[in-house]
């Protein structure tokens, strides 16, 4: 990055602003870049679909949990709170996974700004976008890790690991 700053102020022969409008004005260069940016944006969109799944699902547990919180009759008391450790567990997993894949996105997003980026300046920067592309597949996986890991938790039930 410091690389990237330090080109950018080196050649001040010509105002920064003229010297960026120039090196945009290339349709076809800003039509490639567009193509280049396409799969991570899809993917970006990809993660959306796939968080909000998450996110109805922590909804879902915390309003569980809640109404279990809320009965106070004693002969279910113990049932409810093994139910709600049960519950807690599959929480902290889809936790995990919604901080994992919305990491991921981020990087993705800084991925896409890079690559624009990388089309206007003389600095290469292809490793540090493949890095950061590795490094977002890694958090995705993760991400969906855990979100496997609470699925088969909320399938396997409460009643199976209750005996």
């Amino acid at each position: 990055m410091v690389e990237l700053f330090s080109h950018l102020l080196a050649d001040a022969s010509q105002p920064f602003a003229l010297e960026i409008l120039e090196r945009t004005a290339s349709t076809p260069r800003v039509q490639q870049v567009v193509q280049l940016s396409l799969a991570p944006a899809f993917l970006l969109a990809g993660i959306g679909a796939i968080m909000n799944v998450m996110m109805s699902r922590l909804i879902w547990i915390a309003g569980r949990i809640e109404r279990l919180g809320e009965g106070s009759d004693e002969s279910c008391s113990v049932s409810h709170a093994r139910e709600i450790e049960w519950l807690s567990k599959r929480r902290q997993r889809v936790r995990s996974a919604i901080m994992f894949s919305s990491a991921s996105a981020m990087i993705i997003s800084v991925v896409i700004a890079l690559l624009f980026i990388s089309a206007y300046i003389d600095a290469q920067i292809g490793t540090v976008i493949a890095t950061l592309w590795v490094g977002t597949m890694a958090l995705l996986i993760t991400g969906l890790a855990c979100f496997v890991m609470e699925t088969r938790l909320s399938a396997q039930g409460f009643e199976k690991l209750s005996k």
